[in-house]
């Protein structure tokens, strides 16, 4: 599993990688490798379920849609290159997530309560 959020991450720095996947390939790697889970894991079933199922899953889809020589150069970086990505640096991705998620659901709230 590891080596496919390393391939994930380095297929998300490429150029060639559509737009829409690239977001969710950073958002899957820095996920992946946080220490801050949006589902804490000590909640029942739910906080495993998102290890088990949201990030494979999420992993299957980018692999799918990837071009095979982005996919090529992104093992053949992770067989070569040291991975880099700090966990500090995922864990503030995962904190910003629940920031948006947060103020998309108090705007929900607000137009509900008018």
């Amino acid at each position: 599993m590891k080596r496919h959020v390393l391939v994930v991450y380095f297929a998300s720095r490429d150029k060639q990688l559509p737009r829409w996947l690239s977001v969710l390939a950073v958002v899957t790697a820095a996920y992946a490798l946080s220490p801050i889970d949006l589902i804490p894991d000590f909640i029942p079933v739910l906080g495993l379920l998102d290890d088990l199922v949201l990030i494979p899953l999420c992993i299957a889809i980018i692999l799918r849609y990837t071009p095979a020589a982005v996919l090529e150069r992104a093992r053949m970086k992770v067989d070569l290159e040291p991975p880099r990505l700090s966990a500090r640096v995922a864990a503030l991705v995962v904190i910003l997530i629940w920031i948006v998620c947060a103020v998309i659901l108090l705007a929900g709230f607000a137009l509900l309560a008018e």
